[in-house]
């Protein structure tokens, strides 16, 4: 028992201190999943091909994200800064903004071929309400305008940084995220539901990889069919009493395990700052939930 807890203490910290010499990078991983869809990886793509296709068509391209509470001064105006510099460049953006206090909205300067809607979302008094009632807000509060308005949607946590280019490579009818944290990790340690009464149950031994909701992406009817399809989910539990270990994001992989994604962002697209990668183009920002999350309203 104590060389194990030796174990668990010390291995993450020699591969702390030797990644942040040595960063890491991951020249022989798979480009393709075993249904054919790529794995987007630093110099897995040609960009001029990528870049010629999207702007011969016009593509605009729609982020929305959501900050509630103390999210909205402690992330929201970085997040936007960040990705003026790296998001899509060059590209027409809109950003979906969903708050639920208009007044705390940071003023961001924006490029010329980029817009922002804000809309206010209710409040809720526990984070893992504010959590699974995202799907909700994303079908009635973004897509209605999105449709309309841009090609692709992404749909991304506040607490994150853009660090280097994030473009048209990333772009397809369903794209899934891969988390970070549990890429390396055995699939019976990653964390799906396992509980087979919830609507996102997932057997590990039959997953393909564990998604990170922090980042996923589409067309907007993709984004549609997968947003109603885990709020139904989310409902269906709650009826049942049940609430999934990870709120939207079990739900969004049991989604993702049925419904396979056309494309895949590597880690590199959204990493967890403790180790040192060595292209990384959008990485969470330390998080502080003991007090963010204590008191959201």
């Amino acid at each position: 028992m104590i060389l194990l807890l030796c174990l668990i203490c010390f291995v993450p910290a020699f591969f702390y201190i030797c990644h942040r010499r040595h960063p890491i990078c991951f020249p022989n991983e798979p480009t393709v999943t075993a249904w054919g869809a790529p794995i987007v990886w630093h110099g897995s793509f040609n960009q001029t091909r990528e870049d010629e296709l999207h702007r011969a068509q016009g593509t605009v391209i729609g982020l929305s994200v959501f900050a509630v509470g103390k999210y909205i001064q402690r992330y929201l105006g970085h997040f936007l800064e960040t990705a003026e510099l790296y998001f899509m460049p060059g590209y027409s953006v809109v950003y979906y903004v969903m708050v639920d206090n208009l007044s705390l909205v940071p003023k961001i300067h924006l490029l010329p071929n980029r817009s922002m809607v804000v809309t206010k979302v209710q409040k809720h008094d526990r984070w893992q309400e504010i959590s699974m009632m995202r799907m909700r807000d994303i079908i009635e509060l973004v897509v209605p305008r999105a449709k309309t308005e841009v090609n692709f949607l992404f749909c991304m946590d506040v607490d994150q940084e853009f660090t280097s280019h994030y473009g048209v490579e990333t772009l397809s009818d369903l794209v899934g995220q891969m988390h970070s944290y549990h890429y390396l990790r055995p699939k019976s340690m990653q964390s799906f539901e396992t509980n087979p009464a919830s609507a996102a149950y997932v057997d590990p031994s039959k997953s393909d990889y564990y998604y990170h909701a922090a980042t996923f992406a589409g067309t907007v009817p993709e984004i549609l069919k997968l947003a109603k399809a885990c709020l139904e989910g989310i409902r269906r539990d709650k009826e049942k009493g049940i609430e999934a270990i990870f709120q939207e994001e079990s739900h969004l992989n049991h989604y993702l395990l049925h419904t396979k994604p056309t494309k895949l962002l590597s880690p590199e697209y959204n990493w967890d700052g403790w180790l040192n990668v060595k292209y990384p183009t959008l990485r969470w920002m330390p998080k502080d939930y003991r007090n963010l999350r204590a008191n959201p309203a």
